[in-house]
């Protein structure tokens, strides 16, 4: 008996075949809709939720051919539908057979059939697509999974509170809002959501709303199939399906076009949406977890984002402090990045000395944990003798700051004006530009897309392609 409750579609002309497969299928378990013609077959596949055909090859025009099953088929091709057909017919016909094989049928077998061979057949058809589906999805998955291998123990009384007040709602599916200025770790914040909540077995899917062109919104947050649009090659599975029975998180929420969000409005009241080329209805079941270093409510005055959808993502709102206000946390965690990138890079362990502790408890960090990130980085593979000194951190007092003319004329600044960097490739040349137009607009993406002569989303590409967070 099927473990799952799988949907099939007979189409046959004759009452009384469609009968004995009903009763049939129906006694293992499966739910079964019923068409005389492929006419009527067309429509219920419209409307309903299949998950696979048994298909007479014959009918009351033709009752020898297989030439109305064939038409069907050729149909079926430019539907954008994946689902598996098992086609039936009382006239075994070799050329028949191929031909139908050539426009998609999984299987073929012979009426009167036997019980238990098209059960198996059934059955084995499938568990063949839903393996199939499992697959594409973990692909997805992977593509998207956060790379959070690594945490550290926060020591600052306010994150310490910040942390326990969190715990205690982690474990249930209300939604998230998390603010704060860039880079002080709300993506990081977000996975420790996930992992303290019941879905923690689970995916966490991570989008950066800020890097989707707004012409793929659908396509990205709902799914497509192929052929929905010109460029729909291949079916695309969407982050809230990806999502499914985990969490999904929205960084940089502020950014989502006004004319999409009442899509995403729609999805979080009602809990469905239709993949893109597909009039389908698909029930959503994930957490969600926002964040945004914007100002929502000034958005809202200019009505630039909607009140509503505001108050659908922050049933509770948690703000992260600066890495200012987390002094205790400054030097265990420039240690923890030091760690981490020795690690990385299959160095030796790097000491840091005093005065270089010092420093960096007296700097304001207006680039917050992303800047001391990169800092540290630079330092681990700089330093010499391996120790890492004042000298070894270009804090932002000691980086010119762009003029007006430079930040208006791309073309005319230099961005890196540390003469201590040696010959390096294009993508670390590039990675390096990027960090140092970000340190140098205090992590205004935008600014720093306009100082690197980029637009916007190719700018958030970059980001992504470096596994930048801002």
């Amino acid at each position: 008996m099927s473990s799952k409750k799988n949907s099939i579609l007979v189409i046959d002309d004759r009452i009384d075949i469609r009968l004995s497969l009903v009763l049939l299928l129906e006694d293992h378990g499966y739910t079964v809709f019923e068409a005389e013609n492929p006419q009527v077959a067309q429509m219920m596949l419209k409307n309903h939720i299949i998950d696979l055909a048994l298909l007479d090859m014959n009918f009351t025009l033709d009752t020898t051919s297989g030439e109305e099953g064939l038409n069907f088929l050729t149909w079926f091709q430019t539907s954008n539908m994946n689902l598996p057909i098992i086609a039936m017919t009382a006239w075994s016909n070799v050329d028949l057979v191929v031909k139908a094989m050539k426009l998609g049928v999984s299987d073929f077998i012979e009426k009167p059939w036997k019980n238990r061979q098209l059960l198996h057949i059934v059955e084995q058809q499938l568990s063949l697509t839903s393996l199939q589906q499992q697959n594409a999805k973990l692909k997805q998955q992977l593509i998207n999974k956060p790379n959070k291998a690594i945490s550290y123990q926060w020591r600052s009384p306010c994150m310490i509170n910040l942390l326990q007040q969190i715990k205690t709602v982690a474990n249930t599916d209300v939604n998230i809002l998390l603010t704060g200025d860039n880079g002080t770790g709300k993506s990081d914040l977000a996975f420790y959501i996930h992992q303290h909540s019941m879905r923690k077995s689970d995916s966490l899917i991570s989008v950066n709303m800020g890097a989707i062109a707004e012409n793929l919104f659908e396509s990205e947050m709902f799914g497509h199939t192929k052929g929905a649009f010109t460029d729909a090659k291949e079916s695309r599975i969407g982050r809230f399906e990806l999502a499914d029975n985990g969490s999904l998180f929205l960084d940089e929420i502020a950014n989502i076009p006004l004319s999409q969000q009442a899509k995403l409005l729609r999805v979080l009241e009602t809990g469905e949406f239709e993949v893109l080329g597909s009039s389908k209805t698909i029930q959503s079941n994930i957490r969600l977890i926002s964040a945004t270093n914007g100002k929502i409510s000034s958005l809202i005055h200019d009505d630039k984002f909607r009140e509503d959808l505001y108050y659908r993502l922050n049933t509770l709102e948690f703000n992260l402090p600066s890495l200012a206000q987390r002094i205790d946390d400054i030097v265990p965690l420039a240690q923890f990045f030091i760690d981490k990138f020795v690690t990385k890079y299959n160095l030796e362990n790097c000491l840091l000395v005093d005065e270089a502790q010092s420093a960096l408890l007296a700097y304001h960090w207006p680039g917050n944990i992303r800047e001391l990130s990169h800092l540290i980085e630079r330092a681990v593979l700089l330093c010499k003798h391996r120790k890492i000194t004042v000298d070894d951190l270009p804090l932002r007092t000691s980086i010119k700051q762009p003029s007006v003319k430079n930040q208006l004329n791309p073309a005319n600044q230099e961005i890196v004006e540390d003469d201590k960097f040696p010959f390096m490739t294009l993508e670390k040349a590039e990675l390096n530009l990027i960090k140092q137009a970000l340190l140098k607009t205090n992590d205004n993406i935008p600014q720093a897309a306009i100082l690197l002569g980029l637009t916007k989303s190719s700018m958030y590409r970059r980001l992504e392609k470096h596994d930048l967070s801002v």
